[in-house]
């Protein structure tokens, strides 16, 4: 099956919009009549909605899931392209993640992982482009300056953000902690500027915009040092849980288990191609209103919409002012993400940062294609954005520049998540300021609402990980409410 989401390049089929994917549902529906009753509507097919729907199906609740889109994942969803699955958002896992190594466990999936870095032959290099010029260097001398320069960055506190966030599944701890909020990533990096290289400022710039892809000024630094803490305190550890490990299937392989189990039950209604409108609280029922004039009523909502996206949202009663507020403001991240299939062989082993005139600023050999291509997969920001479907030439350009000379492009693969109205931004990032301000408000519930999303998980906030984190919180919550009791149990 094919979606309507994302874009597909080459030079014999020019761009073609939609890609197919095994995410992708059909029907579209299942509903015969919207005289169904049901406990529970979820609003999104993204891990929090696939998680919440499937614990509330095996718990006996009946569930409504709608979705806006024509397929499952959310801003995790991965296209398989003659034999090979590009991943269009979220992509990598780790073990060290413990909501989602708990689900890829339940469905025996630990043996479906593969590495991302392979630098066992050709060029195997790391190639740091700046406005001063080209520098060729080790992926071990590559390490050595990206963690060195971070280790500079995160350490406020003489313990490398240890003592600022102690634990990093939670929000925050102490009033020391809050102030880093306060201060973006560019009041950072002023601090340390002396103590920096011109190779470590641009490499650590744009390892910063990576995470954020935002800008240095509406970075958040504390949400930076939480997800330093999350990865163990390390850049080794930031490699390792950020950007090494992948399904081989694709993402989409590990979404269809939740939605198949949730469907196994019997309890699993679905509707998809069904963007919401509006949502009001009757005090004794939710009834959700959909842009194509349909409704749906159930004793509880759990809604997983993305936060750049709730203010679209028409609530009745209004959202409380300081979560009103925080929806107006959104996340920063803008990130584009690039596939490129290449034919040269050599650069499987090749990583890059080309920062910071480039508009796609880093990129790594992330795997071979049937063909015997290389695939190369490519990050930009909104500090210097790009919209890949409106100048395809121009996407092009800045994939050859990361490395001159080695970009022979057979093919690219893109989901534009900026322009996309479902997201409006990809993974969610942090301005100064928001966390400490509207992290609780997000996530405390609406009446007979109850909101779920990665966007404000506290263990790993925009991630997988957080998003399952939330949606089993918003399940709990729900089942706890609404599931029939038993008879007594019997003490034996």
């Amino acid at each position: 099956m094919t979606s309507r989401d994302g874009f597909h390049w080459t030079p014999q089929t020019g761009l073609a919009q939609g890609v197919p994917s095994i995410g992708v549902i059909s029907p579209a529906t299942n509903v015969s009549s919207r005289n169904e009753s049901w406990d529970v509507v979820v609003v999104g097919a993204g891990y929090s909605g696939l998680t919440a729907t499937r614990d509330l199906c095996v718990a006996g609740l009946k569930v409504l899931l709608v979705e806006a889109r024509d397929r499952i994942g959310g801003r995790s969803w991965s296209s398989n392209i003659e034999g090979y699955p590009y991943e269009m958002g979220g992509t990598w896992v780790h073990w060290g993640q413990p909501h989602v190594w708990r689900e890829i466990s339940r469905y025996q999936m630990r043996t479906e992982l593969e590495e991302s870095f392979d630098f066992s032959r050709g060029v195997n290099h790391f190639q740091l482009r700046t406005q001063n010029g080209d520098t060729i260097m080790s992926h071990e001398d590559e390490d050595a300056l990206l963690a060195g320069a971070l280790e500079k960055f995160v350490n406020v506190d003489g313990d490398f953000g240890r003592k600022i966030v102690p634990y990093a599944h939670d929000s925050f701890h102490t009033a020391e902690s809050r102030q880093y909020d306060e201060m973006s990533c560019k009041d950072r990096l002023q601090q340390i500027n002396l103590s920096l290289t011109p190779n470590e400022r641009a490499g650590l710039e744009s390892f910063i915009l990576l995470c954020s892809c935002g800008t240095l000024e509406a970075t958040s630094f504390f949400e930076f040092l939480h997800w330093w803490a999350l990865c163990g305190y390390t850049y080794r550890g930031c490699m390792d849980a950020l950007i090494s490990y992948k399904f081989k299937g694709g993402q989409s392989s590990f979404a269809i288990k939740f939605f198949q189990e949730a469907l196994s039950t019997g309890n699993l209604s679905y509707v998809f191609s069904s963007p919401v409108k509006a949502i009001t609280d009757n005090s004794d029922k939710v009834t959700l209103s959909t842009r194509g004039g349909k409704e749906y009523t159930a004793k509880r909502l759990v809604s997983t919409i993305p936060l750049n996206v709730l203010n679209s949202i028409s609530f009745s009663p209004p959202l409380d002012p300081q979560r009103a507020l925080a929806t107006n403001i959104g996340h920063v991240n803008q990130c584009v993400k690039v596939h490129a299939e290449i034919s040269n062989k050599d650069m499987r082993s090749w990583t890059g940062i080309s920062y910071p005139f480039n508009k796609l600023m880093y990129a790594i050999g992330d795997g071979t294609t049937p063909a015997g291509n290389t695939h190369i997969v490519c990050f930009g920001g909104n500090n210097n954005h790009i919209q890949p479907e409106e100048n395809v030439e121009e996407t092009k350009k800045a994939v050859e520049s990361l490395a001159p000379g080695n970009m022979d492009i057979k093919r690219l693969v893109f989901h534009n998540w900026s322009k996309d109205e479902f997201a409006k931004g990809a993974w969610f990032f942090s301005s100064p300021k928001f966390l400490s301000t509207s992290l609780d408000s997000l996530r405390a519930r609406h009446g007979n609402v109850v909101f779920a999303n990665s966007d404000w998980a506290v263990g790993w906030r925009s991630f997988i990980d957080g998003a399952i984190e939330e949606g089993t919180r918003a399940a709990m919550t729900v089942k706890e409410e609404l599931r029939p009791i038993g008879p007594p149990r019997v003490r034996l």
